[in-house]
C-alpha cells in the first residue's frame, strides 16, 4: 500500500501542476490520474489500497466539509437559506424526471429501474463543488450575495435527499416492499438530526477548547477524530435512528465559528494544510474507482440520458432561484455548479447490480460515464464563469483574509517569538483596519494590527509588557521578524 500511497503523491501532484498551468482545476488531473492508475488501466493501485479506499475517500470528504462549516456564517445562511433548500430537492426531482422520460426508449429499461438510475445520476458531487466553492470564498468572490455559501449547504443537502430517494427506489426496484411514504418522511428526521447532532457536539468542543489552551494541531485532530466519529456513528445507526451525519460535521464548524472566531480559524488554516494531501487521495481514489470499459458499454444512447437528465437538472436548478437577488449570469453559475458527479456515483453506481437488478450492469455502465462527462465538464464551467461573474468587493472583508494568508499571520492565542531578541510573545488581541492609501483615487489598504504580550511580569494578560505590530501589503513580512511556536 505505501508505493500505492507513492504513487497518489507524486503523479497527482505532477497532474495537478499540469493542469493548473493549462488554466484548468487540478481535480480534473488527479481524476484524470486515479483513472489512468487505477485497477481498469494500469494498476498500479495495490488490492489493499482500493480496499480501504471508501475510507480514505470519507476521511478526506470530512476534511473538507470541516472546511466549509468553518466558513459558514449565520447572516449569509440566513440570506441563502430558502434558496438552499429548494436547491436541495427540486434539480434532483427534474433530474429524476429527465432520466424517467429519456431513458426507457433510449436504454430499455422499465420506468422503476429509469428512475432508480435518475437516483443515482441526481446527486451533485460535493467533493467537486465544496473545494472550489471554499476558492471562491477565500478570494471574497460571491460573498456580497453569498452564492458560495448558498452552493455549499445546497449541495450537502441534495446529497441527503437524493440517497434517500435511491434508498427507497431501490426496494421497489428489487421487489422488496416498502413505503415510499414512510422512506420521504425519515428525509427532514435525517437532516434535523444530523444538524443537532453536529450543533452538540460543536458546543462541547467549543466548551473543552475554551477550558483548555491547546495548540492548533491539537485542535484540529480532536475536532477530525470526533467528526469521523460522527460518521461512524451513522453507520452503527442506520437501521433505528437516521441522521445526516454529514451535515453534522458542517455544524461542528459552524458552531465553533459562532463561538470563538479566533479557534475556528486556527483550525480551518491547519486543515487547509491537511486538505493539500486529503485532496490527493480523494479525487485519485474517486477516479480509480471509475471503470472505464464499463463506462464505454453506455455508448452515445448513455450519454444522451445524462444530457436530457442535466437540461431537466438545469431548468430545475434556475426555477429554484427564483425570487433571489441573483442576476441572470449569477443563476446560470450556480447552474454550471449543479453539475458534477463524481463522490456518489462511485459509492452507490454498482448496488443495483450486486442486489440482482436486472438492468444493474447498464445503471452502472451510466453512472461510471456520468463521471467522466460531468466531473470535468462541471470543474472547469465552475472554474471559468466564477472568475467572471461572481462579485468581487472593494472593501471585502475576505481581503483581510488573503493579506493573513500572504503574511502566514498568527492567530489570537498563539505564541511567537522576535527572531531578533528571542522574546516569547503571545497574541491577545488582533484588529482588522483600511489604511488610507498614497493619492486621492486609490483604494485603502487592508492591514491587520496585532497586540502582542510578553508577559514578564507574570499574571494575565494586561499585566505584562505588551506592543503592537501592523501588517499590510507593503510592509515587511511576517516571517521575516518572526516565527510562530508550536508544542508540536
Amino acid at each position: 500500500m505505501a508505493y500505492s500511497i507513492a504513487v497518489i503523491i507524486i503523479l497527482g501532484l505532477s497532474a495537478d501542476y499540469l493542469f493548473r498551468r493549462l488554466k484548468l482545476p487540478g481535480l480534473i488531473g488527479m481524476l484524470a490520474v486515479g483513472v489512468l492508475a487505477g485497477p481498469y488501466v494500469a494498476g498500479l493501485m495495490s488490492t489493499e489500497m482500493m480496499a480501504v479506499s471508501a475510507d480514505f475517500r470519507k476521511i478526506a470528504l470530512i476534511v473538507i466539509l470541516l472546511r466549509a462549516g468553518l466558513e459558514l456564517r449565520r447572516d449569509q445562511l440566513r440570506r441563502v437559506g430558502r434558496a438552499a433548500v429548494a436547491m436541495s430537492m427540486v434539480p434532483a426531482v427534474f433530474e429524476i424526471a429527465g432520466v424517467m422520460l429519456a431513458a426507457p426508449p433510449l436504454l430499455g429499461l422499465s420506468r422503476i429501474d429509469a428512475a432508480l438510475l435518475g437516483a443515482i445520476l441526481a446527486a451533485v458531487s460535493p467533493a467537486v463543488v465544496v473545494p472550489l466553492m471554499i476558492d471562491f470564498i477565500d478570494k471574497g468572490r460571491g460573498a456580497k450575495k453569498g452564492i458560495p455559501t448558498l452552493l455549499l449547504g445546497a449541495s450537502s443537502l441534495d446529497d441527503v435527499f437524493v440517497i434517500v430517494l435511491f434508498t427507497a427506489l431501490l426496494s421497489l426496484a428489487a421487489g422488496n416492499r416498502t413505503d415510499l411514504a414512510a422512506q420521504l418522511l425519515d428525509l427532514p428526521v435525517s437532516v434535523v438530526l444530523g444538524i443537532l447532532a453536529g450543533l452538540v457536539t460543536g458546543y462541547l468542543l467549543y466548551r473543552l477548547f475554551s477550558r483548555f489552551d491547546l495548540r492548533p494541531p491539537k485542535r484540529t485532530l480532536i475536532v477530525v477524530g470526533v467528526a469521523i466519529g460522527l460518521t461512524w456513528l451513522e453507520e452503527a445507526l442506520a437501521q433505528t435512528i437516521p441522521f445526516a451525519s454529514l451535515l453534522g460535521v458542517m455544524a461542528i464548524g459552524f458552531v465553533l465559528l459562532e463561538k470563538a472566531e479566533a479557534i475556528a480559524h486556527l483550525i480551518s488554516r491547519k486543515l487547509k494544510t491537511v486538505w493539500v494531501f486529503a485532496e490527493l487521495l480523494l479525487f485519485v481514489l474517486v477516479g480509480a474507482q471509475v471503470n472505464i470499459h464499463v463506462a464505454f458499454d453506455a455508448g452515445l444512447a448513455g450519454a444522451a440520458v445524462i444530457i436530457i437528465g442535466l437540461l431537466f437538472r438545469s431548468v430545475g436548478t434556475y426555477l429554484s432561484l427564483t425570487g433571489t437577488v441573483l442576476t441572470g449570469e449569477e443563476r446560470l453559475f450556480c447552474v454550471v455548479a449543479y453539475i458534477p458527479k463524481a463522490t456518489v456515483q462511485a459509492a452507490i453506481g454498482a448496488v443495483p447490480l450486486a442486489v440482482g437488478i436486472g438492468s444493474g450492469e447498464v445503471i452502472l455502465a451510466v453512472a461510471v460515464l456520468s463521471i467522466l462527462i460531468t466531473a470535468p465538464l462541471g470543474a472547469v464551467g465552475i472554474t471559468f464563469l466564477g472568475e467572471r461573474v461572481l462579485d468581487r468587493g472593494g472593501r471585502s472583508v475576505y481581503r483581510f483574509k488573503d493579506l493573513r494568508r500572504r503574511q502566514g499571520l498568527p492567530r489570537v492565542g498563539e505564541r511567537i517569538r522576535a527572531t531578533d531578541s528571542g522574546i516569547v510573545w503571545k497574541v491577545i488581541e488582533e484588529q482588522e483596519l483600511w489604511l488610507p492609501a498614497e493619492g486621492q483615487d486609490r483604494e485603502p489598504l487592508p492591514a491587520i494590527r496585532l497586540r502582542l504580550w510578553a508577559g514578564n511580569g507574570g499574571g494575565g494578560p494586561g499585566t505584562g509588557k505588551t506592543r503592537e505590530a501592523t501588517f499590510h501589503a507593503g510592509a515587511p513580512t511576517f516571517e521575516q521578524h518572526w516565527e510562530i511556536l508550536y508544542d508540536f
